[in-house]
């Protein structure tokens, strides 16, 4: 998996592209976000529109960085999830969890708001 960060109006985004599954892209996601939390990073937006795979190990991971990120005083928040993965989220009730966006100035706007 391939991860990518840019900054948008005090909104870190983090581009995921690939596979977030055990032994790929699991313990990068946690790498990546728990490094912008540590660096006081507070707002995250997890932009998924390139992911092709998540197992439950990476849903474990998403909702392991949810929570940090949360313990913390901060929000991390979904974009463009692809439809596989917004069913698996539905299955397993956590899509009521996440804050889901398939708008980048509507999720950016969130932060703000």
């Amino acid at each position: 998996m391939k991860t990518n960060v840019r900054d948008a109006g005090g909104v870190q985004v983090v581009e995921l592209k690939g596979k977030i599954t055990i032994g790929s892209g699991d313990v990068q996601l946690r790498e990546t976000i728990n490094k912008l939390v540590d660096s006081g990073k507070k707002n995250i937006l997890v932009d998924m529109k390139e992911v092709t795979t998540i197992d439950s190990s990476g849903i474990g991971e998403l909702v392991g960085c949810y929570t940090s990120v949360t313990n913390k005083g901060g929000k991390l928040k979904l974009l463009h999830l692809p439809p596989k993965i917004n069913d698996v989220l539905t299955v397993t009730q956590l899509i009521t969890v996440f804050d889901v966006y398939e708008s980048e100035s509507e999720a950016l706007a969130s932060f703000r708001g």
